[in-house]
């Protein structure tokens, strides 16, 4: 804890793992592949890995299309570099690895992905509990919903679907539904 200038305490940010610490990951990711080329018997693409994802979640497996990436996030290993280094790197090769093997027939932590996180050696364990101050948040936009009673703030995701069409909400207190009042 620091004292700002106006005596107010503060929690000092953490600042993101630094080109050198990144390489590192991109090689223990590698060796994930490699060790999953082994136990497969087969070669696997190489896709993008990126320091960008923000908030509480240390890594990411995402697909989008045909479009598959890995996200890390850069404070959170900046704060538990061992452990995420040990733990989040495989975890998220493998998400990769039984998609691309096994494709929408394996659940995300299901039995595919827990014994190649055995072969890989690793905790297959889906979250860690760990101290998070000092990592920024993700902050999500919010958009101005009105119901029959009061004015709401609705996240973007929530926004999102209504507007496709494919969500509608209601006001828990008097029922009504949100409109946009944006």
């Amino acid at each position: 804890m620091h004292t700002n200038s106006s005596g107010v305490m503060t929690v000092p940010m953490i600042e993101p793992i630094d080109s050198e610490a990144q390489q590192c990951v991109l090689e223990q990711t590698e060796y994930f592949m490699f060790e999953a080329e082994r136990v497969f018997g087969r070669k696997f693409e190489r896709i993008p890995v990126l320091f960008d994802l923000r908030g509480t979640t240390a890594g990411m497996y995402k697909v989008h299309g045909k479009r598959r990436w890995i996200r890390y996030n850069p404070w959170i290993f900046a704060k538990y570099f061992e452990a995420n280094w040990r733990d989040t790197v495989p975890h998220e090769v493998a998400h990769y690895i039984i998609d691309t093997v096994f494709g929408r027939r394996a659940k995300p932590h299901g039995v595919e992905w827990k014994a190649l996180m055995a072969r890989f050696e690793a905790d297959p364990g889906v979250t860690f509990k760990l101290d998070l101050t000092g990592i920024p948040k993700r902050q999500q936009r919010t958009h101005p919903y009105q119901c029959l009673c009061q004015l709401h703030q609705v996240s973007t995701t929530r926004h999102n679907r209504v507007i496709r069409g494919r969500g509608r909400y209601h006001c828990m207190n008097c029922e009504g539904e949100l409109v946009y009042a944006g």
